[in-house]
């Protein structure tokens, strides 16, 4: 009977124990461990490679092949199997190495004899630092069990190798020489404002020094009360009263939760307790097998929950190794901190940004991150300021370097000359006296100085965002995404939970109009229990309103729950991606479908029912004669329709600003809708990105929009525009531009503004 991998790599972990406690420099460590790999497993040869700067891996130790090969054989990653390994990140074990097409033969290491050959990568903190590989003469078929034997011996290794010992710790970095000159970096938004602090390395993983365990039940008891411990401490965190965000961000947090709690996760994380690893070496193993396999996943949602994953794993370790001298902790989060924090890291999990204090952080910096995961939604709520995907940010970024982080501009500025911070703290005060200005006229009405009024409604999709309704004095929300609690659970959430959730939106609107769009997901938008395959063009692909109607129990589910949530109140609903009427209609029998299956089990029915659609595909607007016969009103995706009206990829940072939706095509193109919705009675909105920018603002009203749904923050300052705009005027200048040629009109609106007094 062969045996199991647990006997086998247990009894080689035991050995290797012995080794590593023996003392002597890290070199001979490393010499007799790939000794005793090469008896252990009956090998002729035992190698280790270790990465270097530069992406070329350098034979450091070898068990069988010639000595004068070692510091002398060098590989590129790529380069021959062992580079073949490294740059996929996963084993390879051949019966006939040499009938490879990556095979390399480098004559100065002997190795023409050796036939077959099984390696692995050595990995820490989610990067390949090196290759452990053993060969044969004999054409050997290798087991599952000795492959995943050398997994965890190379995990051993990877300690070795990171320690600083081998290598200096400066050339596996490879810091940049650099690093004390000024810098300005430039990233995304996921949360605007301005930050000014100083920088402190987020660093969160522990260094696990006890490796191997002799007792794999203790390790085990030690696992459960680990997880134990962690799940209340997650209640209680999660209990706090200042984290009372609302139901969203319960989900965000519940989501987590749920990642803590899954079964399949403890189990592999046991299997490797059972293989002779302590609890917490078995939890980064875990970890680290899985970091490297979701990093090459291409779908952006389960991506970004790595980050959730890293989260609790860190958290387990921490209580895994609390009180113990086998491990080495010291978070920022833990350490006395500055009062004016900005934070650095690859990434974030969202407890992690609450493990700091609030009250000192001033801003986040990641070189990963996209504005849908979890910290960045966490963040919104807080009003920190966040820059991602900033390219080499903790290479360049040195703790305690003073940093600015402007996240209405998607830059960080490192180490700033005294000029850039003067410019800086000005604009802070500046903002701040803004925001002071946009306050006090909370109570004014949205009106401009001719007299006209101008609906002034909200973007949400949190719970969190509903108080703003009552901060800002907005008049409703005109666009509620019902994307969010479908994005932040495991599974489709059920009618109960979606009738619960409406509910208290509508609640909390008190009576305000709350234009619910129904689920639009697709694009950049995943779930993580629908798979959709890849698309090569997943924006005008299968998304939005054309996967609900594909999937009608899904639209009917949801409209049965907007239809009980709305029971005695006015309801408004709208369709979100139409291209053309026919699918409006479609979408409209699946709610009367709905409304009549309410009215026949005698359900309170909603007090009115207003239909409308949201207007981001040209195609629909050469058929309003039509379209206006069947809605109640319409909502100009602004976003969308830019990047449709124009054929451009919005996510293509090389053409993403290449057209501007204040070019005279666009403003032609809005106007024209405005005009025919005015003729037929018709409600119409804008409620993208454009409504919520003063300028742009001031342009859809110059065109006849009288209605604007926008982000919370961007109400005072498009109020102050409004109420400080001749609209006349305005309206004349207006038809002159529409039909230029020009790229842009930009520069002769603000010139407009700045003539007449206009406040942008």
């Amino acid at each position: 009977m062969q045996p199991s991998a647990s006997t086998v790599s247990r009894r080689l972990l035991g050995r290797l124990r012995d080794v590593m406690a023996a003392g002597g420099t890290a070199q001979e460590r490393l010499d007799k461990t790939v000794t005793l790999i090469a008896a252990d497993m009956v090998a002729e040869v035992c190698s280790c490679y270790v990465m270097r700067a530069g992406e070329v891996l350098e034979l450091f130790a070898t068990e069988g092949l010639k000595a004068a090969a070692v510091h002398a054989t060098r590989l590129r990653v790529g380069e021959g199997l062992v580079g073949d390994i490294a740059a996929h990140a996963r084993p390879l074990a051949l019966a006939d190495a040499q009938s490879h097409p990556h095979f390399a033969y480098r004559p100065e290491t002997g190795e023409e004899i050796y036939h077959s050959l099984v390696g692995v990568p050595i990995i820490r903190g989610g990067r390949v630092i090196g290759v452990l590989v053993v060969q044969n003469k004999s054409q050997r078929q290798y087991t599952d069990v000795e492959i995943e034997t050398l997994e965890t011996v190379a995990m051993v290794l990877a300690e070795l190798v990171s320690s600083g010992e081998l290598i200096n710790r400066e050339e596996l970095a490879q810091v940049d020489g650099n690093a004390v000159l000024p810098v300005r970096m430039e990233g995304v938004r996921l949360t605007g404002g301005i930050g000014i602090g100083v920088a402190i390395m987020h660093e969160p993983r522990m260094v696990v020094l006890k490796l191997v365990s002799e007792d794999p039940e203790a390790e085990m008891t030690r696992l459960r009360d680990a997880l134990h411990r962690m799940r209340q401490t997650l209640d209680e965190m999660f209990e706090a009263q200042d984290l009372a965000f609302g139901g969203e961000h319960r989900d965000v947090l519940e989501t987590y939760r749920m990642f803590a709690e899954d079964a399949g996760w403890v189990a592999r994380i046991g299997e490797a307790i059972q293989s002779g690893l302590t609890a917490e070496a078995a939890v980064q193993k875990v970890h680290e097998d899985t970091r490297i396999r979701m990093s090459q996943v291409t779908d952006p949602y389960l991506r970004e929950r790595l980050h959730d994953l890293e989260d609790i794993a860190n958290r387990l370790m921490h209580h895994l190794v609390r009180g113990s001298r086998d491990s080495e902790t010291g978070t920022a989060a833990s350490s006395d901190l500055p009062d004016n924090v900005v934070l650095v890291c690859r990434s974030m999990g969202p407890t992690e940004l609450l493990d700091y204090d609030r009250r000192r952080l001033r801003g986040l910096v990641m070189e990963e991150g996209s504005p849908t995961m979890h910290v960045a939604i966490l963040a919104r709520a807080l009003d920190i300021p966040v820059v991602g995907r900033v390219k080499d940010a903790l290479s360049k970024i040195e703790a305690m370097d003073p940093v600015i982080v402007d996240g209405d501009n998607s830059q960080v500025f490192v180490r700033p000359s005294d000029d850039i911070q003067d410019a800086f703290a000005a604009s802070v005060i500046a903002r701040a006296a803004k925001l002071a200005g946009y306050a006090a006229m909370r109570e004014l009405p949205a009106v401009t100085r001719c007299g006209q009024p101008v609906r002034m409604m909200l973007n949400a999709g949190l719970l969190v965002d509903l108080p703003q309704l009552d901060a800002t004095a907005a008049d409703g929300i005109g666009l509620y995404r019902t994307e969010m609690p479908f994005m932040a659970r495991a599974q489709l959430p059920d009618v109960a939970a979606q009738t619960l959730l409406y509910s208290k939106i509508l609640d909390h609107a008190a009576g305000k109009p709350v234009a619910f769009r129904t689920l639009d997901v697709g694009s950049d938008k995943l779930l993580p229990y629908w798979n959709s395959g890849g698309e090569d063009n997943p924006a005008m692909g299968w998304r939005s309103i054309r996967i609900t109607l594909d999937r009608p129990a899904v639209l009917r589910h949801q409209l049965r729950a907007l239809v009980a949530a709305a029971a005695g109140r006015e309801l408004d609903i709208m369709f979100p991606m139409i291209a053309e009427v026919a699918e409006l209609d479609k979408a409209r029998e699946l709610l009367e479908m709905e409304l009549e299956r309410r009215r026949a089990r005698g359900g309170e029915m909603p007090e009115r029912v207003r239909v409308g659609t949201m207007l981001e595909v040209p195609a629909l607007a050469y058929q309003l004669p039509a379209l206006l016969k069947r809605v109640d009103f319409v909502s100009i995706g602004s976003n969308d329709l830019t990047q449709f009206l124009f054929a451009i990829d919005r996510g293509n940072p090389r053409i993403s600003e290449r057209y501007d939706v204040l070019s005279p095509a666009m403003l032609a193109f809005l106007r024209n809708i405005s005009d025919e919705c005015r003729k037929a009675g018709v409600h119409v909105s804008v409620c993208g990105e454009m409504a919520g920018r003063p300028l742009e603002a001031m342009a859809l009203l110059g065109i006849g929009i009288r209605s604007l749904s926008m982000s919370a923050p961007s109400v005072g300052p498009v109020k102050a525009m409004v109420r400080s705009l001749y609209l006349p005027d305005l309206e004349d200048y207006m038809a002159t531009l529409v039909d230029l040629p020009d790229h842009t009109v930009r520069e002769k609106l603000r010139n407009f503004a700045i003539d007449h007094g206009v406040q942008l």
